[in-house]
């Protein structure tokens, strides 16, 4: 806060311009300013449960990419792995997995969408539909999904290029190509 003010001054959290603008005019030494940031989740431990699911998915016959719902301060509320091939569901993806294993939340404002793969279009809906505000993306080299709508729709994407997240599912797509067509949809 502006010294000789009696009430706080909100800045934005990522505005570091307007930070130095607020803060330039202070030349008193007395004026004490105490600048409070929240910590960034620890995104590769939320990555590393969606992979461990993606490889229980893989173990079990399907296609490997796992996903997680978490709250923002790390709070596991569900993880689930793609689940078309065991199932015989083709609507079974991780991310659907999970958000259906969190169960019903009465908000997900303060939520994060963790997938070992950049979401198709139906899991982009899920996140938007949601309002799932922050999405992290193991990998998006193989596919880009919905992650550009998403990105210019207000969602926070984090692409974390997870080596171990490409080479699982490249090895999958080398094995069983035909499975993997029918999973993005393409023939």
């Amino acid at each position: 806060m502006p010294c000789g003010s009696s009430q706080p001054q909100r800045l934005p959290p990522t505005s570091k311009s307007l930070l130095r603008e607020n803060l330039s005019g202070l030349n008193n030494p007395d004026c004490v300013i105490t600048i409070r940031t929240t910590p960034h989740p620890d995104y590769q431990a939320m990555l590393d449960v969606a992979l461990e699911e993606a490889r229980q998915g893989l173990e079990e016959g399907g296609v490997p990419i796992g996903a997680a719902l978490f709250r923002r301060d790390g709070t596991l509320l569900g993880r689930g792995h793609n689940r078309r091939v065991q199932d015989n569901d083709p609507s079974a993806h991780g991310e659907t997995d999970a958000f259906r294993n969190a169960g019903r939340q009465r908000s997900y404002k303060d939520t994060v969408m963790v997938t070992t793969l950049a979401p198709c279009w139906y899991c982009s809906g899920l996140v938007k539909q949601f309002g799932i505000p922050t999405l992290v993306v193991g990998e998006s080299r193989t596919f880009q999904g919905g992650l550009e709508w998403l990105r210019e729709n207000g969602t926070e994407i984090i692409d974390m290029r997870s080596q171990a997240c490409e080479e699982l599912l490249g090895k999958f797509i080398a094995a069983q190509p035909e499975v993997w067509n029918e999973d993005i949809g393409e023939e």
